[in-house]
């Protein structure tokens, strides 16, 4: 069962829109999805439906809400590309974090009694804000962009925390993913997982930039690191 609920913000009096897909059932824990430069399309819409099955109460908010409320974009759509890509460079990543963090508190107050959360692309630098500025009980990136630039946050991660890495990622440079070993490979809270020659996007549920094989074996690393630290 899905719906569209709306979630105070944190210190204000606004309200944004989020995604919510239900089991069948109780939730064993909530999931927050957080999107794409896309916005909460079709296909992230989709990794709540599947998380939903799985038993989980999925919730992806609306985090471009300030700019344009609502919009769903396709990335194979050259225009549509483009036009995420100058959103993105308008979004204030500080507020869409405590957006985030507001839509954790929002699932806890459902009944939920662990709150994980999962990312995509800026939402996989997000989630890792997220490991660090929130108590999200287990959270998982992937291709997370400009992680380098947060490593001075890293000794504010508490709690479980998965990354994965394509290797030819157009987004994130060879540097950047030395970077991120360097600095996460001994934490004890922290797993990376490297994708040979895959690029930015190969998880993506709908599209030409999804890559079956690797998006599998990622959901499945993704799926066995939730039932460890939320089931």
């Amino acid at each position: 069962m899905s719906e569209t609920v709306r979630i105070k913000q944190l210190g204000g009096d606004e309200e944004f829109g989020a995604y919510v897909a239900r089991p069948d059932g109780e939730a064993k824990a909530a999931i927050i999805v957080i999107q794409e430069i896309f916005g909460v399309n079709a296909g992230i819409r989709r990794k709540c439906d599947l998380l939903a099955e799985d038993g989980y109460l999925a919730v992806a908010p609306d985090l471009f809400w300030p700019l344009e409320p609502g919009i769903e974009l396709d990335p194979d759509i050259e225009p549509e590309f483009q036009k995420a890509l100058d959103l993105m460079g308008k979004f204030d990543q500080d507020q869409g974090v405590r957006d985030i963090e507001a839509t954790i508190k929002w699932a806890r107050n459902q009944g939920c009694g662990k709150v994980g959360a999962v990312g995509y692309c800026l939402g996989g630098r997000l989630a890792f804000m997220t490991a660090a500025r929130t108590d999200s009980d287990a959270t998982v990136g992937y291709y997370a962009v400009g992680v380098d630039n947060l490593l001075r946050e890293k000794h504010a991660i508490a709690r479980p925390l998965m990354l994965h890495i394509p290797t030819e990622d157009g987004f994130v440079d060879k540097d950047t993913q030395k970077a991120m070993h360097d600095g996460l490979d001994d934490h004890p809270k922290v797993t990376l997982h490297d994708y040979e020659g895959m690029d930015h996007g190969f998880a993506t549920q709908f599209g030409k930039r999804r890559h079956d094989e690797c998006a599998d074996l990622a959901d499945r690393r993704t799926k066995e690191f939730f039932a460890e630290h939320l089931g």
